[in-house]
């Protein structure tokens, strides 16, 4: 039976298991860095045994393992303003931590 876990981290919330790879708002660790999170809502699979913290469950806490640092894909921004020879063209690329989620510690 599957733990399910909601984690907290830059700014927004994640719903997640065991051996779970994802994307998260950039950390500065370093590759092989293990990280561990504050654990919002603890739950099984079925959803029968959840456990909501008041705003985070002591004694539980979400090891992840840093696999990496990266950058997503460009996206350009484009302004223009009409007969006035206003345009302007700049991109952004959002850089992101991959983590692997280790083990939920309940």
């Amino acid at each position: 039976m599957a733990t399910l876990a909601v984690i907290q981290t830059g700014g927004k919330q994640y719903l997640v298991r065991e051996g779970q790879e994802f994307n998260i708002e950039k950390l500065s660790l370093e590759e092989g860095a293990t990280v561990d999170f504050e654990v919002l809502l603890l739950t099984d699979e079925e959803g029968t045994n959840t456990r909501v913290g008041t705003p985070t469950l002591s004694g539980v806490t979400v090891s992840a393992k840093v696999q990496g640092q990266g950058r997503t894909d460009k996206v350009s921004i484009i302004k223009y303003k009409s007969k006035s020879r206003y345009r302007r063209n700049v991109g952004h690329r959002q850089p992101f931590t991959r983590i692997k989620i280790e083990k939920i510690a309940a």
